[in-house]
């Protein structure tokens, strides 16, 4: 598992780790696939990049606060997001930026430090 910690603030949910099929959530390990709110994070039920849809990614555009950035951990490589997935979210507002997984990861810690309304959407690798 590699290691890519940080100083949080209390309640945050930075990204410590991950490998072996899951992740390491503010010292806590996930199994599988997940989505990373600024406050929480959740269980996804993705696997494989190609089978994403809009209902995959509904808790994004419900999340309160509203989320500005959306990235996208498409697993051991990056892909391209299926363009009617980009333009739905680009008409609510919301920036999808997609990537393998670890840069992934290591963005939304970035983004989180800097106070930005981030999330991430990361499959297991």
């Amino acid at each position: 598992m590699q290691d890519i910690s940080g100083l949080p603030e209390a309640g945050q949910q930075l990204i410590n780790g991950y490998g072996d099929g899951g992740f390491r959530i503010s010292g806590v390990r996930h199994e599988g696939s997940v989505l990373v709110f600024p406050k929480e994070t959740q269980a996804w039920d993705l696997t494989s990049i190609e089978e994403l849809t809009l209902d995959h990614l509904k808790a994004v555009k419900e999340a309160d606060p509203a989320v500005e950035i959306l990235l996208i951990g498409c697993g051991a490589n990056m892909a391209f997001i299926d363009e009617a997935i980009r333009n739905d979210f680009r008409a609510a507002g919301i920036v999808i930026d997609s990537m393998d997984s670890g840069a992934a990861m290591r963005t939304y810690n970035v983004l989180l430090l800097e106070g930005r309304r981030v999330a991430a959407a990361l499959i297991a690798v």
